[in-house]
């Protein structure tokens, strides 16, 4: 769990903004979001909200698996949540007419550009950010320098190099978190950047029909002998391991790397052992180095329901949220994540710090997760869950993948 802000900084914060409290009736509010990995410190959230709003009650409810057929679900009943997740980009435009536009609000006001820009549709504002974010390879640095790997494997051939030396040594070079279908998403979205110079061209061929994996042997080559070195190298049931079972692997010294997280695994493996000695780099996509970049930027949005019958006590939680003095001392204090606000500190990680120093030297590549749906993610994922179960071959996914894309994207 990660550490929360104190008590008492709390209390002294939310007296300071009382002013956001508006309800004098009961009102109840419905949140239904993804990433429940921050579920403690978005409780904690609720909970101080409602010392500054004592009349609204906050529901909340969190999930990851299935989360677009569940939210699809309760949409279709007309049981739309009164806050709701989605992916950040393109998905903005699929739930758009459920969306509320709060363009003039000060929470809008208060994101940084670059993560209100793909929360967006023309100049309307349909999503904020939980957090802004990096993608990369979490690694386990005491392994490497124990075994003399001075440089992160930053091309294929070292990855390989790598495996076969940390394998040697007795260590698991990967747990690979394949039993959750995100998982896949954040993996390809580095060899998606490397493909291409415009990424979200290619995803608008793929979408269109006209374009193949073969066509761009980083994916159709590259991406699946990635795959293919982390079953040879990983756990022994690749698709029974989860987020869980990555950060317990890595976190008790069993593991090198995890595959197809970020930063928000830090505070959950620092739980485990708090002297773990964090790494963080890009995925090696090719030959060539320069490639290995971590991403940057915000992949999920989340939305507000522009029939809801609580519209403005929601409105007064989410500009609370983000413009007052705890809830922008939550992302860093309690969250432990990058702010998505102007001018607000962020947390102090090694994933966090490594991201910055990465992203002034190398650049960061493109959250190219943000060019398709969650529907086609998590479709993606479950197609790659039966090639890495061996009961479809790469062409077979690729085929798979390919007719997915669009079937679930095209004319969106």
């Amino acid at each position: 769990m990660r550490k929360l802000l104190s008590l008492t900084l709390a209390i002294v914060m939310l007296l300071s903004m009382a002013t956001f409290a508006r309800a004098e009736e009961p009102v109840v509010i419905n949140m239904f979001i993804s990433q429940p990995e921050y579920a403690d410190a978005v409780r904690a959230l609720i909970d101080a909200y409602k010392e500054v709003a004592p009349n609204v009650t906050i529901n909340y409810e969190t999930t990851q698996n299935d989360y677009p057929t569940l939210l699809k679900t309760k949409i279709n009943a007309g049981e739309c949540p009164d806050i709701f997740a989605t992916t950040s980009g393109k998905e903005i435009g699929v739930y758009l007419e459920y969306s509320y536009n709060f363009a003039d609000q000060p929470a809008a006001a208060a994101m940084q550009d670059s993560v209100k820009a793909v929360m967006m549709s023309g100049d309307e504002v349909h999503g904020f950010a939980l957090k802004s974010n990096y993608f990369g390879i979490v690694y386990n640095q005491k392994i490497f320098d124990e075994l003399g790997i001075a440089e992160f494997p930053a091309t294929t051939e070292a990855m390989k190099a790598a495996c076969e030396t940390i394998a040697a040594a007795g260590y698991q070079p990967f747990s690979t978190g394949f039993a959750e279908w995100w998982v896949y998403k954040h993996i390809f979205q580095h060899f998606l950047d490397a493909a291409s110079p415009d990424p979200e061209a290619l995803v608008k061929k793929f979408i269109a029909g006209e374009a193949t994996f073969a066509d761009y042997p980083i994916l159709y080559n590259n991406f699946f002998d990635f795959l293919d070195l982390a079953v040879q190298y990983g756990d022994a049931k690749p698709l029974e391991t989860d987020l869980a079972g990555e950060e317990s692997a890595i976190g008790t010294g069993k593991a090198a790397m995890i595959l197809g997280q970020g930063a928000w695994v830090e505070g959950d493996i620092k739980n485990i052992d708090p002297d773990f000695n964090i790494g963080f780099k890009g995925y090696p996509v090719s030959d060539n180095a320069a490639q290995c970049q971590v991403i940057a930027g915000s992949d999920q949005a989340m939305r507000i329901y522009k029939d809801s019958k609580v519209l403005a006590s929601v409105l007064d939680f989410v500009n609370w949220w983000y413009t007052s003095d705890y809830g922008k001392a939550w992302f860093c204090d309690v969250a432990g994540v990058i702010p998505p606000l102007k001018d607000v500190k962020a947390p102090d990680m090694q994933i966090i710090q490594q991201g910055d120093a990465l992203s002034a030297t190398k650049g960061a590549a493109a959250v190219s997760v943000s060019y398709s749906t969650d529907s086609f993610h998590q479709a993606f994922g479950e197609i790659l869950q039966a090639y890495v179960g061996g009961t479809i071959t790469k062409d077979d996914a690729c085929s798979q993948i390919e007719a997915k894309w669009v079937e679930l994207e095209g004319g969106k």
